[in-house]
Order: C-alpha cells, then structure tokens, then sequence
C-alpha cells in the first residue's frame, strides 16, 4: 500500500510570463535548475512523454512521465506512467508589471510505512520542500540570466544592423 505525499512552493521572477513559459515547457532544460533532475528526455515517437532521471546522495529513480494538460503560459501538468510514482503542475500567473510568479506542486507515492515515517518527521518535509525552493530558486536566477543574455543580443543585432 502507497500513501501520497506533496509539496508546493513558489517564487516570483522578474520577467515575463511569456519567458518563463518559454524556459518551463522546454523540459529538457530541468536539470539546469532542479538539483536532484538528472536528466530528462523527450521521446521522439511521443513528444508527450519523457524519461526522468532523479540522483541524490546514492539514491537513483528513474519514471517516464507524460504531460496531461498544457494551457500554455498557465500550467504544465504531469503524472508518471511508469516508475517512481509522481504527480504535479508547473503554474504561471503573470504580473501587471511584467514580472511573474511561478508555482509548483509535487506529489509522489511511497510506501505506506515509509511516508508514514517521512510524515512523522517534520525535518525530512523540509529538507525535501527547502529543496525544490531552492530549485524554483536557482530557476529564477537562471530565467533572469537568460532574459538578460537575451537583451544582450538584440541589443548587439541592432546595433550591427544599424550604418
């Protein structure tokens, strides 16, 4: 018997939810912000799909998962197929000013005895929510890294295109 555990954080980011979209529904880009994602590839014959890759201090799980609802610059929602059970959604909620904030929920099933001692111990919830904080963290510095780099081009390409 499985028992479900979750865990949702958020963080704002200045920049644009178009961007932020843009950066989220590329997810092959994951592990360049989420610390304990691998990898993840995109199957070819299923672009719905992907294979996820999951490390941690010797722990190793690995789940194919496939995209269940995508309304685009609003949610990405998934479940695994096969593997580690898991469960989420990505949302994105733009703001006035041009800034966004990105919030993201995770599930996944262990075994009763297991989450039951995970639940008991407060310390395992928060190392693993202060975890995917700091992912959505480290996300943020790379979405503002990538916008700047980004404006850094146009800026070159009109300056070049200029006589």
């Amino acid at each position: 018997m499985a028992e479900w555990l979750e865990h949702t954080v958020h963080v704002d980011v200045e920049t644009p939810v178009e961007e932020v979209w843009a950066l989220w529904s590329d997810i092959s880009q994951m592990p360049n912000w989420m610390k304990w994602i691998d990898s993840v590839e995109v199957l070819e014959e299923d672009p719905a799909l992907s294979r996820w890759k999951l490390e941690t201090t010797g722990l190793s799980f690995s789940w194919l998962s496939r995209i269940v609802k995508v309304v685009p610059q609003q949610v990405i929602q998934w479940e695994s197929v096969d593997g580690l059970p898991n469960r989420g959604a990505i949302r994105f909620y733009g703001h006035k000013e041009g800034g966004s904030t990105v919030k993201m929920s995770i599930s996944y099933a262990l075994p009763s005895i297991l989450a039951r001692l995970m639940m008991s111990s407060s310390f395992v919830d928060r190392v693993v929510t202060s975890t995917l904080q700091a992912d959505l963290d480290r996300f943020k510095d790379y979405a503002i890294a990538q916008a700047k780099a980004r404006s850094k081009d146009s800026s070159a390409q009109k300056v070049s295109a200029e006589p």
